[in-house]
This record gives C-alpha cells, structure tokens and sequence, in this order.
C-alpha cells in the first residue's frame, strides 16, 4: 500500500520549497524529496533577494527548511527514479532507495546543470573568481580586471555588459575566428580589449586567479574570468512522462504555460527546471504561484467529484455529517444540495 500525498515535490531549492511552504499553508499533505544538489551550491553567497541579499545559499535553504516544518510538510534526502501517471490522473512516484509514494499532483523542480568549458583550471575556480552571472557576482568584484571567455559569439555581449561592474574588461576570443564588423565596433566604443587565440589555461597565485594563459605562452593579468555556461534541464523525469518541449536560447527546456504548468496534465515544472535565467527569487517565486493554482485545482476538482457523487445518488457521509451539524445548529446547510 503506497503513502499517499496530495502533492510531491521533486527537488528542494528555492523554488521546491516555496511551493510546498504555500501547500503546506494550504493544509495539504506534502512530500518534498531533495537530491542536495542546488545549482548555487559553490556559490559562498546570493544576491538580489529583497531582505536575504548577501545570504549563504545554504542558509537560506535551511531556513526554508525550517519553515516549511512548521507545517508539517515532509522533506526526505534521495532521488527519484521514476514518474509514471496511473491512468486515473495520479502518480506513482518510485524513489531511487527503493521507497514508492502516489500523489495526485507532481511539482518538478529539479533544476538545471550548468556544463562549463573545458579549459584546465575553470572547474577548479567555478563560484570562486571563474564566474557566469554579473548581476549575482559584478557588485562584489566591481572594478576587477575581469576577463571573459569566449567559445562562441555570444560572448561578446557578456563583456559589452560587464563594462557596467568594471572599465578593464578584456575578450578572449579562444576557438572563436571571427566576429562581425559591427561588434568589433561595439567592443571598440565600449573600451573593451579583444585577444585572439586560443586559452590553454589559468594562473593562480596563493589559491587566487592571476591571469589567463594562452597556448602560444602568452599570459594576460586577470582577477576575474567570466565564462558562458551551459544550463542543461534535470528533465529525465519529465521526459519519461512524454512532456513537450521548447526550443530556447538555452537549447530545449520544458514547455509551461505561465504558471508552471506542463503539458503532462497533473504536472507542473518551475525554476531553473522550466528556464535557464531563473534567478533565486525568480524561482521562489514560480514555487510560490504554482502551489497557489495547484491548491486552488485540487479544491475545485474534490467539489466536482462531490458534485457528480450527489447527482448519481450517492452522497458523501463526511459532507452530509457536516450538513446535519449545521442543521442542528440553526444553521442553513452548506449549499450541496437537497
């Protein structure tokens, strides 16, 4: 015999959570199963949180925690293995340990995995000075010689940007051959300096970037090197299911209505697991509305069972108590009916 909750949620980052921290408000019973792998995890804080800018990420992540306990929502360490719909418009939800739960609604919030360039000594750095995001680090390494790698065009919009945090922005072009005219223009009027050639790898000085290094020995003073990673979806789980997808900048990520909604009925996909640029308070955000129409889905559907119940003859005992109390009471019955 399965547990059963009305809502299981899939990954316990900020957006994981606030949909089960609305849920549990809602007083419905929810299981929110964490695998521990948020993609802010190397990063030693985040910004742009009203009230929370500067946190720890892990902080803030056990604070969630807390909260949602208050209300009785469980959390649970582990992976799941598997989602398949039962034909009756619930899940069976299969843990990696082995465990097996059903609920009537699925929330895939397992987020995304951002594949960096393989340059010796950029893994090593990532979420340290080798960073991605000027508007989660470009306040606190503002006026910095920065660097920014360059594997393929894009980039040099990325360093257009970064002239905004600092003036000694330097490109390195690495496989890329050409640009066209009018970003060399653009580059040029922002102060921007361009190196052609390829990057072998980094310099480091008492655990600290020094400069990048190129193949031909060339070495170019930097504190800081942004990169383009690739965010790639958890999506295995909601491709099983036979979800739609859209294609994105990114590549391709799930495809949801505005709400979070999938195309599998009964599933919902929200932060990073819906998009690529969703910020921290962006994917609490996207928790937070999808708890609210999921609740607001289940009490709707829960009174259209109760309604064709009554229509077919058959009424609920639990309602009909309800009713009779009221009755008693003096008062005039709750509208069901009769």
């Amino acid at each position: 015999m399965y547990d059963a909750y009305d809502v299981v949620v899939i990954g316990g980052g900020a957006a994981g959570l606030s949909a089960g921290l609305v849920l549990g408000r809602s007083r419905r019973r929810v299981l929110v199963v964490d695998a521990g792998e948020p993609r802010n995890a190397l990063a030693a804080h985040m910004q742009g949180y009203l009230s929370r800018d500067g946190m720890p990420p892990a902080e803030f992540l056990a604070e969630g925690r807390r909260e949602l306990e208050r209300y009785g929502v469980e959390m649970v360490p582990g992976r799941v293995a598997e989602v398949a719909a039962d034909g009756d418009g619930e899940f069976d939800v299969r843990l990696a340990d082995g465990g097996a739960v059903r609920a009537r609604r699925i929330v895939m919030a397992t987020g995304l995995v951002d594949e960096i360039p393989p340059v010796p000594g950029v893994a090593e750095r990532w979420g340290r000075d080798v960073l991605h995001c000027p508007y989660c680090h470009g306040w606190e390494v503002r006026d910095q010689a920065f660097g920014v790698l360059a594997p393929e065009p894009f980039n040099s919009h990325q360093a257009l940007l970064l002239t905004q945090w600092s003036k000694d922005v330097t490109l390195f072009l690495h496989t890329v051959r050409e640009l066209p005219d009018a970003e060399w223009e653009r580059l040029a009027a922002a102060g921007v300096s361009v190196v052609e050639g390829e990057v072998a790898g980094l310099e480091t000085e008492d655990d600290r970037l020094t400069g990048v290094r190129l193949a031909d020995g060339r070495v170019f003073p930097r504190s800081v090197l942004f990169i383009s990673a690739k965010p790639v979806p958890r999506d295995n789980l909601l491709t099983a299911l036979g979800a739609r997808t859209r294609e994105t900048p990114a590549g391709p990520y799930p495809a949801v209505d505005e709400a979070g909604r999938t195309t599998v009925p009964g599933v919902w996909a929200v932060g990073n697991a819906a998009g690529p640029t969703e910020q921290v308070i962006n994917a609490a955000s996207a928790g937070y509305r999808a708890g609210l129409l999921i609740n607001a889905e289940l009490v709707m559907a829960d009174i259209e069972t109760e309604v064709g119940r009554r229509r077919a003859g058959v009424f609920s005992p639990r309602v009909e108590a309800e009713v009779a109390r009221t009755v008693a009471k003096g008062g005039r019955g709750h509208g069901f009916g009769g």
